[in-house]
Protein backbone atom coordinates (compact mmCIF):
# COMPACT_ATOMS: atom_id res chain seq x y z
CA UNK A 1 0.00 0.00 0.00
CA UNK A 2 1.31 3.59 -0.58
CA UNK A 3 1.49 6.38 1.79
CA UNK A 4 -1.53 7.80 1.12
CA UNK A 5 -3.61 4.66 1.25
CA UNK A 6 -2.35 4.59 4.94
CA UNK A 7 -3.20 8.03 5.65
CA UNK A 8 -6.87 7.74 4.06
CA UNK A 9 -7.38 4.26 5.59
CA UNK A 10 -5.93 5.06 9.04
CA UNK A 11 -7.63 8.09 8.95
CA UNK A 12 -10.90 6.69 8.37
CA UNK A 13 -10.13 3.90 10.28
CA UNK A 14 -9.17 5.95 13.57
CA UNK A 15 -12.10 8.37 13.08
CA UNK A 16 -14.28 5.53 13.50
CA UNK A 17 -12.69 3.90 16.00
CA UNK A 18 -11.93 7.11 18.58
CA UNK A 19 -16.22 7.33 17.80
CA UNK A 20 -16.66 3.68 19.19
CA UNK A 21 -14.10 4.45 22.12
CA UNK A 22 -15.75 8.13 23.43
CA UNK A 23 -12.33 9.60 22.10
CA UNK A 24 -13.60 11.92 19.14
CA UNK A 25 -14.15 15.04 21.18
CA UNK A 26 -10.24 14.81 22.51
CA UNK A 27 -8.74 13.85 18.73
CA UNK A 28 -8.18 15.88 16.07
CA UNK A 29 -7.30 14.32 12.32
CA UNK A 30 -3.62 14.00 12.70
CA UNK A 31 -4.25 12.14 16.01
CA UNK A 32 -7.14 10.04 14.02
CA UNK A 33 -4.35 9.48 11.22
CA UNK A 34 -1.89 7.75 13.81
CA UNK A 35 -4.17 5.73 15.17
CA UNK A 36 -5.45 4.45 12.41
CA UNK A 37 -2.01 3.41 11.24
CA UNK A 38 -0.62 2.11 14.25
CA UNK A 39 -4.20 0.05 14.52
CA UNK A 40 -3.36 -1.12 11.15
CA UNK A 41 -0.16 -3.12 12.34
CA UNK A 42 -1.74 -4.31 15.51
CA UNK A 43 -4.92 -5.79 13.70
CA UNK A 44 -2.72 -7.04 10.99
CA UNK A 45 -0.26 -8.47 13.62
CA UNK A 46 -3.85 -9.89 15.36
CA UNK A 47 -4.91 -11.41 11.71
CA UNK A 48 -1.79 -13.23 11.02
CA UNK A 49 -2.09 -14.69 14.48
CA UNK A 50 -4.93 -16.09 13.93
CA UNK A 51 -4.44 -17.51 10.19
CA UNK A 52 -5.72 -14.74 7.74
CA UNK A 53 -4.64 -12.02 6.23
CA UNK A 54 -3.85 -8.50 7.13
CA UNK A 55 -3.97 -5.32 5.18
CA UNK A 56 -3.94 -6.32 1.93
CA UNK A 57 -4.17 -3.05 0.00
CA UNK A 58 -6.29 0.01 -0.51
CA UNK A 59 -9.90 -2.29 0.30
CA UNK A 60 -12.54 -2.74 2.53
CA UNK A 61 -11.02 -5.50 4.49
CA UNK A 62 -8.25 -3.62 5.39
CA UNK A 63 -10.08 -0.34 6.46
CA UNK A 64 -11.68 -3.71 8.98
CA UNK A 65 -8.50 -4.72 10.00
CA UNK A 66 -7.24 -1.29 10.82
CA UNK A 67 -10.39 -0.64 12.81
CA UNK A 68 -10.20 -3.42 14.88
CA UNK A 69 -6.53 -3.03 15.35
CA UNK A 70 -7.53 1.31 16.43
CA UNK A 71 -10.15 0.16 18.58
CA UNK A 72 -7.92 -2.21 20.63
CA UNK A 73 -5.02 0.72 20.36
CA UNK A 74 -7.56 3.53 22.14
CA UNK A 75 -9.35 0.67 24.55
CA UNK A 76 -5.75 0.18 25.59
CA UNK A 77 -4.71 3.97 25.83
CA UNK A 78 -8.07 4.67 27.83
CA UNK A 79 -6.99 2.23 30.31
CA UNK A 80 -3.81 3.55 30.86
CA UNK A 81 -4.16 6.82 30.95
CA UNK A 82 -8.00 7.05 32.47
CA UNK A 83 -7.26 9.34 35.65
CA UNK A 84 -4.88 11.46 33.81
CA UNK A 85 -7.77 13.53 31.26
Amino acid sequence: MGIISWIIIGGIAGWLASMITGNNAKMGVGSNILVGIVGGVIGGFIMNIIGSTGMTGFNLWSLVVSFIGSVILLFIINALFKNKV
